[in-house]
């Protein structure tokens, strides 16, 4: 035999099966190479071992090591020369250096150094759930756990690509060919075996990294703008009169319903802040004042900022903690009053308040309390968001900060359960880090941190369309966790409650006519009264060729058009806030719809759509009631419904660099353009969102 520990060196994708004894190896090596047509490398050792034994009863000692890896090496030169795309080892030199080094102490220079210079495209470590089976050569079932431990170390010391397998045969193989075909697809497009692995354990799959290259190079097509939706032409608009009748309505049909609030609050204050951070960043208060910073920057917040700095609601507890830091504080001069002011509130080792979620942050100082956003929402939800004397509240949060909430929630609850006579259930989830985007450069080359690992940013809200397809429940009230207001919570009330009265007065008529197409009870009569109703009430306008279809054809288009999730989203004047608003757009098929869209969906450099942006009188306070069951009662899968082609090319930056990153269809945008939508006019009272610190300022959020 040639003592030769060289590789051979290929094209060819190399897979090598490793862990302890027992652990289906071998098995699995024979399931994939059948299964892709290829060969696979069996362990020279099982041979060589079984040999000796039954020639003097050896078993394995240290000298055997390197005949067995010289052997090892030989044997999977020679399978490579027949092997098509794929070579699967049963074994390679990394088993054997562990195994040299775990039961003789130590490990022969030059297999050491082979093992670590041996290239893979992947590992699979396969797991010790697989029963052990007794043989010549092996050695013994104890300490599986120990063995297993140090074969994943050292992956993981060696920085070698590797996935675990576990689960019985059929399972492992299952999951092993998804696993090779994904990573085939993605070292096709240029990324490491170690992105593959880094891609996988983040839980993303290939094929929306495929997606977002694709988007990356191609860019994503702008929203095609038609015309702004306005009162009559798209938004309904209600008197007062109404507003009371269609929260009546809601009010007599709500103990049958199973009523759930959901907020988006998963993010930091850090925006909230910028300008106080900027300021701290650039400020040298020992050769500058205040003033002239100011006029420096042209930084009217800051301004506002510090002539309303004492209706704050975290005022007092701030000039508190000054005043104990510094015994002097009231000798000092305004500018250093108002410097340590800002920074106390920032300091991470005081208040931290840019890196605490809104959802904490003082918002409302009434008579005998500070409120934040987490206490106005049960309250709220109590008013609005209940049936049977019980209320479901569900936050979206980052992991990191579910303690703050669940400490928030404790400290208000009973306060406000018990003059209610409510009870609040409330339920917590994370964006799935699965919905998370690569970023690429401006050569759409995949960027890296500094130490070559990706780099992942979250998917944006859109990836809270999988949290609201989790949650149970006949009727849903969005609202975002900022957008609270001070006192007027029977204002709000009877606005959301109307909203949710619309919804139930469209819902039922569209169970109806859905009720009777399953009975095969249409009639020509009713299918044109369920084509005004979708033009009158949903704004949706049948093609010109519908009357043209078959009986059948038309009751299988009606029962599609109906049978779908429906919003009933509040719109606001438009002034001047940033964000979405209602539009009637066309799709790439020539289907003119309602949606909500975001400035940075339409193209700005076409004049006509600039001009038709511009031409908007209302916008989108993401104040939403949704259905999300059918008229069997039966949840949809939201994620059906969604315009997967409608999301966002946004412009980041990581450690100091500008990036691309992909962001997922808007959650009332994009992730909801597929459902049936009813827009209508509410008074501007129901929009207080507090976007950076001074809106806090705004009479909205001050006592009254």
């Amino acid at each position: 035999m040639e003592k030769n520990l060289r590789q051979q060196k290929t094209n060819i994708i190399k897979i090598a099966l490793f862990g302890p004894e027992s652990t289906g190896k071998t098995t699995l090596a024979k399931q994939l190479a059948e299964y892709y047509e290829t060969e696979w490398v069996p362990e020279f050792a099982r041979d060589y071992l079984q040999k000796k034994w039954e020639e003097n009863q050896h078993v394995c000692n240290a000298d055997d090591m390197m005949p067995i890896a010289y052997g090892q090496v030989a044997l999977e030169n020679e399978k490579l020369s027949s092997a098509k795309k794929y070579l699967f080892c049963d074994t390679n030199l990394m088993v054997t250096k562990v195994f040299s080094e775990v039961y003789y102490g130590f490990c022969d220079p030059l297999l050491n150094e082979a093992a670590l210079e041996h290239d893979y495209d992947l590992f699979f470590l396969t797991n010790i759930d697989v029963p052990w089976e007794k043989d010549d050569i092996r050695d013994k079932a104890e300490g599986r756990e120990t063995v297993f431990s140090v074969f994943k170390q050292t992956l993981i010391n060696t920085k070698k690509p590797f996935i675990t397998l576990s689960g019985n045969k059929e399972s492992r193989l299952a999951k092993a060919t998804a696993i090779i075909d994904a990573l085939s697809v993605l070292k096709e497009k240029g990324l490491s075996s170690e992105d593959f692995v880094e891609i996988y354990n983040h839980g993303i799959s290939s094929d929306d990294i495929l997606k977002q290259l694709k988007f990356f190079k191609k860019g994503i097509a702008k929203s095609n703008l038609i015309s702004p939706a306005t009162i009559n032409n798209g938004i309904l608009s209600l008197t007062e009169s109404d507003f009371e009748k269609k929260a009546a309505f809601f009010d007599s049909q709500k103990e049958e319903l199973k009523i759930k609030k959901f907020v988006p609050a998963s993010g930091a204050a850090t925006r909230m802040y910028k300008f106080l951070a900027a300021f701290l960043n650039d400020f040298d208060i020992k050769k500058e004042t205040i003033n002239a910073y100011i006029n420096r920057n042209n930084d009217k917040e800051l301004a506002i900022f510090i002539i309303g700095m004492e209706k704050f609601p975290f005022f007092d507890e701030v000039d508190k903690k000054l005043r104990e830091i510094y015994p002097d504080f009231e000798s000092l001069e305004r500018d250093f009053k108002n410097y340590y002011f800002i920074k106390l509130l920032l300091s991470p080792e005081y208040f931290n308040s840019a890196n605490k979620p809104k959802a904490v942050l003082p918002f409302h100082q009434y008579v005998d309390h500070i409120a934040n956003p987490i206490e106005e929402h049960l309250n709220e939800c109590v008013h609005y968001a209940t049936s049977k004397n019980v209320s479901n509240l569900h936050f979206t949060v980052s992991e990191i900060h579910q303690n703050l909430f669940e400490k928030a929630v404790d400290e208000v609850r009973e306060k406000i359960e018990k003059p209610s006579g409510v009870q609040i259930n409330i339920g917590y989830s994370y964006q799935n880090k699965s919905t998370d985007s690569i970023n690429v450069d401006a050569k759409n080359k995949i960027v890296r941190s500094s130490n070559g690992n990706l780099i992942f940013r979250p998917g944006g809200h859109g990836a809270l369309i999988e949290n609201l397809n989790n949650l149970d429940a006949d009727i849903i009230f969005i609202k975002n966790i900022d957008n609270v207001i001070q006192n007027h919570i029977d204002k709000i009330t009877l606005y959301k409650k109307a909203l949710g009265g619309v919804l139930i007065e469209v819902q039922q008529k569209i169970f109806a006519y859905l009720k009777i197409i399953e009975k095969e009870e249409l009639t020509e009569n009713i299918i044109s009264e369920i084509v005004g109703f979708l033009k009158q009430k949903l704004n949706i306008e049948m093609s010109k060729d519908f009357n043209k279809f078959t009986f059948e054809n038309k009751i299988i288009k009606l029962k599609e058009v109906l049978d779908r999730p429906i919003r009933v989203c509040g719109m606001v004047r438009n002034e001047g806030e940033p964000g979405g608003g209602p539009f009637w757009i066309m799709n790439r098929k020539g289907e003119i719809s309602l949606q909500i869209v975001e400035t940075s969906q339409v193209d700005l450099s076409n004049k006509k759509q600039l001009e038709i942006l511009e031409e908007a009188t209302h916008f989108n306070p993401v104040d939403l009631v949704c259905g999300i069951k059918n008229y069997k009662g039966q949840k949809f899968d939201l994620k059906e419904f969604v315009d997967h082609k409608s999301g966002f090319i946004v412009e980041k930056s990581v450690e100091g660099k500008p990036v691309r990153s992909y962001e997922l269809p808007g959650l009332w945008n994009g992730s909801m353009a597929n459902w049936l939508t009813v827009f209508v006019a509410v008074p501007l009272i129901t929009f207080n969102p507090v976007k950076t610190v001074n809106d806090l300022l705004k009479p909205a959020h001050q006592p009254q």
